[in-house]
């Protein structure tokens, strides 16, 4: 389903129109990415959580020259964990 997919079925879903629900997804999709910059977790009940995960530094294999090997830097990113109503719906 891509954005688009999802604003449509929004704003059926909502009997709203296609404008409203794409500024509605904007604004999520923002305060979201907003918070994850400020290091929070965002929580949505029944659906599940955002937060920002460290991955260590590591050493990895260029793919164009495996005998290579490359200094992967430590860095934040981000992850989603289901919450249980959206496990159980899924299962």
């Amino acid at each position: 389903m891509s954005k688009q997919d999802l604003i449509n079925a929004i704003a059926d879903a909502a009997g709203i129109t296609k404008r409203a629900a794409a500024s509605s997804l904007d604004s999520l999709i923002t305060l979201v990415t907003k918070e994850l910059k400020r290091g929070n977790h965002v929580t949505i009940t029944g659906f599940g959580t955002f937060k920002v995960s460290k991955r260590a530094a590591r050493m990895g294999v260029n793919p164009r020259n495996p005998t290579q090997r490359i200094s992967i830097p430590a860095m934040k990113v981000p992850s989603f964990k289901a919450g249980k109503t959206l496990k159980d719906a899924v299962r």
